[in-house]
């Protein structure tokens, strides 16, 4: 009861301190920059609010681990344009230009059109490319072509008419990432793993020749590459690697990887890097690999990253890596009141619902914790994800373990930075308006953090079956983040997370499903146009586990439909019903990925997962116009400076910029290596 107690008080502490404004610092003003009053948001454009974050505990580093720090942000800069060209093949042009007129502009800036041409560029900023990050469609500027002709003739700035088409014809490569599975998905999409005349069929024949099905351990295949047809017709794979493909950008961050060994906190850490190096030279797969478990299992340190050719949400095959860097500073305080949760993995394993041929014997090596972020750059900002685990490779995970991170300032900076109005939007009744207010904050790291230290981490396919890229292909991530949702969600309510002193009661777990279920079904729509599918994998994910329970649960009334002056609920009427829900889908969706099944994959994710209900959508449209803030929001980075003595970094301060258009500008102009 005492550790009861003290974890209790420990989650309040963290809370507060989390939720209270920033005070500014006693240590070194060189170190700190000073953050009375300080705004967490700092401006809304079309669907997007732009946020900010602060770095906790800064001044508590040694010199040496904030050096190691800029290190890390710096050599994750440099690869900055490479999620550009990734996301389309005249991203690079187009940006280049447009931020060209910004800045040599000299007419009229006070104009509709001009405010117009902002707007399209700080898009093009915040998604990376002219394609929205979410849903994946081409964003469509609000000025005409006339006006644009104009400011390139004013500024002498050029445009090619391929790249010119690409910004106003909106039936040229229209979806970045298309998983229609009636359709070609590599020629239906416009992201830049494959080359324009590619199909999907000879992208397919071309990994099923070279893949070994046998091979226990595989590499993971064309993660960094970009596949093109040669001249005699054949097809290959351009690797990214200095010398190659992107080899001027990777040869920059190398060069700030070999500074971060030489101050890097333990010999596991530095051995690590020094392997990432070697990797970023070679292009090498199998040196991939060996990094990636060189670095699972470089857990002692304060300071961690995140980098490379990862996440393969962007190939619409599930083969290729998009570019990403997440540098992170260990939060001591809350990584200790979920120490517990690895402590327990194997438990959690054991007592689950699924099959027991699809449980694990031995859950290896989960470590999970909560850090603050220092830097973001690439696939992960300047929208950022909010936990991550990795690496992705079956068979490393297995045998070596894997890192679940949950970025405990970027949930802070969104948290601070939300307008409100949920509760009273959404949740018809004062019982779930109050709970969510008490606890939804609590509810919400617990799910981020179960799905992230177990959810992702349970489970084995079953003998012979391919990994799920082979044999689940476009529904593989949404099929997984459901998995690791529905694991979540089922231990939420369980009386186990009050015997660890986790969560109070559960009514947390109450308040957690109310809003997971009035999100999948309604809220989450609001990041839809009107008459637009379910692209996007997270948000099929919870379509298809809200909307299978609600079907499944009808004849029970387990969640009940309720209109009211015009408006859609949805009520909970027996919570430990839905739980067994949960579990019954844990199981089935656990059963699809061990054994490969293509068919159920697509039947459970296309029937509950990607259409909208036209009327709901647009009632939910109408709703959320009423409230403050946007669908979508990302961050300004923190500034970190140097601090020089006789030209030698001995420290490294931190600023916080408020402009975002001004960060944009900064980052082309310093790290524009393409």
């Amino acid at each position: 009861m005492n550790r009861l107690k003290s974890l209790i008080f420990l989650l309040v502490l963290t809370t507060l301190y989390y939720c209270k404004a920033p005070t500014p610092q006693s240590e070194p003003k060189a170190l700190v920059a000073d953050t009375t009053g300080f705004q967490w948001r700092t401006e809304m454009f079309a669907d997007i609010q732009i946020n900010r974050y602060i770095i906790p505990g800064w001044e508590k580093l040694s010199p040496q681990q904030r050096q190691l720090t800029y290190y890390l942000v710096q050599a994750g800069m440099e690869g900055r344009d490479i999620m550009y060209d990734i996301n389309y093949r005249h991203n690079l042009e187009i940006r280049k230009a447009l931020e060209q007129i910004y800045r040599d502009y000299q007419g009229d800036r006070s104009s509709a059109d001009w405010q117009k041409f902002h707007t399209y560029l700080k898009r093009i900023w915040f998604s990376s490319g002219i394609h929205h990050h979410y849903s994946m469609n081409k964003l469509q500027p609000e000025f005409p072509v006339s006006y644009l002709d104009q400011l390139l003739q004013e500024t002498g700035t050029s445009l090619s008419s391929e790249a010119l088409d690409a910004i106003f014809d909106p039936t040229k490569d229209p979806k970045k990432v298309s998983l229609d599975p009636d359709s070609d998905l590599v020629l239906s999409s416009a992201v830049n793993f494959y080359g324009p005349d590619l199909t999907q069929r000879e992208v397919e024949d071309y990994f099923e020749n070279i893949i070994d099905k046998d091979d226990p351990t595989p590499i993971s295949y064309g993660l960094n590459s970009r596949m093109v047809r040669q001249a005699d017709g054949t097809v290959a794979e351009e690797v990214y690697k200095v010398g190659g493909k992107y080899g001027a950008a990777i040869e920059k961050m190398v060069g700030w990887l070999e500074k971060a060994v030489t101050v890097a906190e333990n010999q596991q850490q530095a051995q690590a890097l020094e392997l990432l190096i070697s990797y970023y030279r070679t292009g090498d797969l199998e040196t991939w690999d060996e990094y990636n478990i060189a670095w699972s299992q470089a857990t002692e340190g304060d300071i961690d990253y995140i980098t490379g050719f990862v996440e393969v949400y962007n190939d619409p095959l599930g083969y290729h890596g998009s570019y990403e860097t997440i540098v992170e500073i260990n939060d001591f305080d809350a990584t200790e009141r979920m120490k517990v949760l690895m402590e327990n993995a194997q438990w959690f394993e054991d007592n689950s619902p699924l099959l027991d041929e699809h449980k694990k014997d031995n859950v290896v090596g989960v470590s999970y914790k909560v850090v603050n972020v220092a830097g973001e750059s690439g696939d992960a900002s300047p929208s950022t994800p909010i936990g991550v685990n990795l690496p992705n490779a079956n068979w490393i995970r297995s045998n070596y373990g894997s890192k679940s991170v949950s970025l405990g300032n970027i949930s802070d900076g969104y948290k601070m930075a939300s307008a409100g109005g949920f509760e009273e939007e959404f949740l018809l009744t004062d019982e779930q308006r109050e709970r969510s207010k008490r606890y939804g904050s609590l509810g919400d790291k617990l799910h981020t953090a179960l799905h992230e230290v177990l959810g992702h981490a349970s489970g084995q396919i079953e003998p012979g079956v391919g990994t799920p890229k082979e044999t689940l292909k476009n529904y593989r991530s949404a099929l997984e983040e459901g998995r690791a949702d529905l694991f979540a969600l089922y231990y939420l309510i369980d009386p186990k997370l009050i015997e660890l002193g986790l969560v109070p009661s559960d009514e947390v777990a109450k308040s957690e499903y109310d809003i997971y279920i009035t999100n999948g079904l309604l809220y989450q729509l609001r990041r839809l146009q009107l008459g637009e599918d379910i692209e996007e994998a997270h948000m099929r994910n919870r379509a298809f586990v809200a909307r299978w329970a609600y079907e499944q649960g009808k004849t029970d009334n387990v969640i009940e439909e309720v209109e009211q002056n015009g408006k859609t609920y949805y009520i909970i009427n027996d919570y430990q019903k839905l739980r067994e829900l949960f579990g019954a889908l844990l199981r089935e969706v656990q059963r699809i990925k061990s054994q490969g099944d293509f068919e159920a994959a697509r039947s459970l994710i296309e029937d509950y997962g990607v259409k909208v209900d036209p009327e709901i959508h647009r009632e939910v449209l109408d709703r959320v116009a009423t409230l403050k803030g946007a669908p979508y929001g990302g961050f300004i980075n923190p500034r970190l400076v140097p601090v020089l003595e006789n030209d030698q970094i001995v420290d490294v301060r931190v600023e916080y910029p408020e402009d975002f258009t001004e960060q944009m500008l900064e980052y082309s102009g310093e790290y524009g290596n393409l």
